[in-house]
């Protein structure tokens, strides 16, 4: 291994939590968890992942404890887990307690679909979804399939202060739950077009009041939402937000347009309480701005000073949404990831995909051995 690339698989010091390598293992979406209670199968999952050294596990989303954080979605059928009531909580405690008895950390995913929800489907149907605007957003570039455009394009009712102010309290009590459970910390889920994401989009703010603006108030309910998490939690209780620019209305979107609107939309979450940023984009590599080559989490590093996780595209040959239709493989590329990383553009990288192909990704790629091939099955699978 090369010096770059051996610190890939060196323990290391980040926001105050000891971790064994700098691999992360991503949020993805699984729907095994029927009534919002994960099933014994995922305990087994995320444990075959930290039993083969991934350093830091973040969850699949979980559904804040609100009314309409949860539906049906693009990206699968709605099962996807919650973190409040007796029966989520015991499976979740089971899951931590596997997951660190394997030596590994791990945090959830707070979720809120927001105008990605389908109006009338989840665990609570009746419930309006929230839509900061009552939109959806544009239309003619969306990433999901035609009928599912169909049942989220028509207006609803904008959230009332009143009704902000309630989802704000849900992130918080889901926070509280996931520390008390042993959780190492919490994620918010604030890209890819969900709630906190289309407030941070000029396309889905539309408000003229103190939630809606330039791209600095537009930041104000994550902001919220950080604090109330950072309140109902512990002040050295580790809080990683996730952004993107890309969203599931526009692959192409963009919160911010320039470096500048990026840095006054970040400092409000960062000053908040944020430990770590997560920069979701299609390849952890590609240019975020013209006239630089750096990507997106070295520009969050540069603008905030916090740790930031890069992920995107590592160990395959294709991103996300080209992988659904275009033949994918497993490759490597740490040697990629290594470099920019020695560079200072971030401090852990993420993997999704190829983790969920292997499970033991991670101690093949410092120890060497095949992967197992990619192959669109294993999204349905919990292997």
């Amino acid at each position: 291994m090369t010096d770059a690339r051996d610190m890939l698989f060196t323990p290391v010091d980040v926001a105050g939590l000891r971790l064994r390598n700098r691999f992360v293992m991503a949020p993805m979406t699984r729907n095994f968890s029927p009534g919002g209670v994960p099933s014994d199968s995922v305990v087994d999952y995320y444990r075959r992942r930290a039993d083969a050294d991934v350093g830091l596990i973040v969850t699949e989303g979980i559904g804040v404890d609100h009314p309409s954080a949860l539906g049906q979605e693009s990206m699968g059928g709605g099962a996807s887990p919650v973190l409040h009531g007796d029966e989520a909580l015991a499976r979740w405690r089971a899951i931590v307690a596997g997951v660190h008895a394997a030596g590994g950390l791990i945090v959830p995913q707070l979720w809120h679909q927001g105008v990605i929800r389908v109006p009338g489907t989840g665990y609570d149907p009746q419930a309006p979804s929230a839509r900061p605007s009552g939109i959806w957003g544009p239309t003619d570039r969306a990433m999901v399939p035609p009928d599912y455009l169909d049942a989220v394009r028509a207006p609803t009712t904008p959230l009332t202060d009143s009704e902000i102010g309630d989802i704000i309290a849900a992130f918080a009590r889901s926070a509280a739950n996931a520390r008390a459970v042993g959780f190492d910390g919490i994620a918010l889920h604030g890209a890819h077009g969900y709630l906190i994401d289309s407030f941070l989009w000029h396309r889905t703010n539309l408000r003229d009041d103190r939630w809606g603006g330039d791209a600095a108030t537009r930041a104000l309910f994550a902001a919220e939402v950080v604090r109330a998490v950072r309140a109902a939690t512990a002040p050295d209780f580790l809080i990683i937000f996730r952004f993107s620019q890309w969203k599931l209305q526009d692959y192409d979107a963009r919160s911010a347009q320039t470096p500048d609107e990026l840095a006054a939309m970040l400092a409000p979450i960062a000053d908040a309480g944020v430990d770590i940023f997560d920069a979701s984009t299609r390849l952890f590599s590609t240019p975020a701005f013209e006239g630089s080559d750096m990507g997106l989490a070295g520009w969050i590093k540069r603008l905030t000073g916090k740790p930031v996780i890069a992920v995107g595209g590592v160990g395959l040959s294709k991103d996300l949404q080209s992988s659904f239709a275009q033949p994918t493989v497993m490759t490597d590329n740490l040697d990629l990831v290594a470099d920019r990383m020695a560079q200072g553009e971030f401090d852990l990288i993420a993997v999704g995909r190829a983790l969920l192909m292997d499970p033991l990704w991670v101690r093949k790629m410092r120890d060497g051995g095949a992967v197992d091939p990619f192959r669109l099955e294993a999204y349905a699978t919990l292997d």
